[in-house]
């Protein structure tokens, strides 16, 4: 079955081809594509293109789908296009010509976008509470280990104190920062493009208004030619933010497996976190970590994926759109399984508490004395200058003895008001508003 088929039939081919792996990925968005529909017969009824009692049979249907689909036995059939199509086939079979009522007034093409945007406005927000549990355990071992100093490093050079504490709550304010993106994604997809039909609108006295209102977004795409060229530009926007906080979990990762390295020895990974070799009895590897930091790596092409997509198309729908499909949609799972399992291993990760001990790191502590003798009135230079020299001639003995007390320092990690900023972001988010109009259609 497809929406579009009349007397031709394409060869098998040709179906295959264009078909790609539809009907794989779209088993992703049957939820998403249900509530889509919820919403657009509910606005039918009100403009007088369904009568309340086709309306009260059609929803009842739709829910028992949406429930098959939650149960995981909702299938897309061979020779069945598509979700949209075995959605409206499964209505057709149980309610004749009725079911076949439910898309008057709009498109595919809207049906795939509102499909997207629910889909992608969904899997936002699994990703920020990803984030979120991540983020909260960094700051935890952050709280717990601020006293655990290590060394710091420019250009993989000794360079000055760092501290545990300053070390994890770096990334945790790097993921506050990430979700600045998210946000801006978030409310890109949290926008209505039912309505819009092909891309040029509907004769039918639409009320997108109320489509838009019942599926919890936040504004429509106004504009139905923008709504369509909203098609990849979503996407992208919404791969760019996950690109940014792959890109912090990926050099996270690669800190962990430097650190976790018997040159370095700064901590320790829980042996149940590690994997062995088949030939080195004493090998004890950081697989885990090293999967995580591939895996991201490969999330941060994803946007230039996207861009290469769709930078050449004018207005209009074109089937190229189908394909980004296949790389974004998989794109949320791959990053939440990287930092579901970075939050897991953060959690159990051991510090070594005694790194400092090593005399080679007492050069470290060289801008420590610079400073304390700037601070007793010698010229700033000039106590760069002696502490060099004393260092050189193998004079220099490190006081190890931190004052850091501003903002951000070791001494002072503002973690709290780091949270803060994280919590600010999740309010604005408002999660809670989607979920209610969600099941309110659903009647739950």
């Amino acid at each position: 079955m497809r929406l579009w088929e009349k007397n031709v039939q394409p060869t098998e081919e040709i179906d295959r081809f264009t078909v790609g792996r539809d009907r794989e990925l779209d088993l992703l968005l049957v939820p998403y594509d249900i509530l889509g529909s919820m919403a657009h017969i509910t606005m039918l009824e009100s403009i007088g293109l369904l009568t309340a009692s086709e309306l009260e049979t059609l929803l009842a249907a739709l829910r028992d789908i949406y429930a098959e689909a939650e149960s995981g036995r909702f299938v897309i059939e061979d020779g069945v296009e598509d979700v949209h199509s075995q959605v409206e086939l499964l209505l057709t079979r149980r309610l004749g010509d009725m079911g076949k009522k439910i898309h008057s007034g709009r498109s595919r093409n809207d049906q795939v976008l509102v499909d997207l945007k629910l889909f992608t406005r969904d899997r936002l927000r699994q990703t920020a509470e990803s984030v979120r549990a991540l983020f909260d355990t960094l700051q935890r071992q952050s709280q717990r280990y601020r006293h655990v100093l290590m060394p710091g490093y420019t250009h993989l050079q000794v360079a000055m104190p760092s501290s545990f504490g300053l070390w994890l709550g770096a990334y945790a304010e790097s993921l506050a920062d990430d979700m600045l993106m998210l946000e801006a994604a978030y409310r890109q997809a949290n926008r209505n493009p039912l309505g819009s039909a092909a891309g040029y609108g509907s004769s039918f006295p639409l009320d997108r208004s109320m489509t838009t209102r019942l599926l919890g977004f936040e504004a429509m795409n106004y504009n139905v030619v923008y709504a369509q060229m909203g098609r990849g530009k979503c996407e992208r926007n919404t791969a760019f933010a996950l690109a940014g906080i792959a890109a912090t979990v990926s050099k996270l990762a690669f800190d962990a497996c430097l650190f976790n390295s018997q040159n370095f020895g700064f901590l320790k990974l829980p042996d149940e976190c590690t994997t062995g070799s088949s030939i080195m009895p004493h090998k004890k590897n950081p697989d885990v970590f090293e999967l995580i930091r591939s895996r991201c790596n490969r999330l941060q092409a994803l946007p230039q994926q996207i861009v290469l997509m769709t930078n050449n198309l004018p207005s209009g729908y074109f089937r190229d759109l189908q394909e980004i499909k296949d790389v974004f949609l998989p794109s949320f799972d791959s990053l939440c399984s990287c930092l579901d399992m970075a939050t897991y291993i953060i959690e159990r990760i051991v510090p070594n508490e005694h790194i400092l001990d090593d005399s080679r790191y007492d050069a470290m502590f060289s801008v420590e004395e610079v400073n304390r003798l700037a601070a007793a009135g010698m010229p700033f230079r000039d106590a760069y200058r002696k502490v060099g020299l004393d260092i050189e001639a193998g004079r220099f003995v490190p006081c190890k003895e931190l004052h850091h007390t501003h903002e951000g320092s070791i001494g002072n990690l503002c973690n709290d008001r780091v949270a803060e900023e994280m919590a600010r972001i999740f309010d604005r988010l408002n999660f809670r508003a989607v979920e209610a109009a969600e099941n309110r259609l659903l009647g739950r």
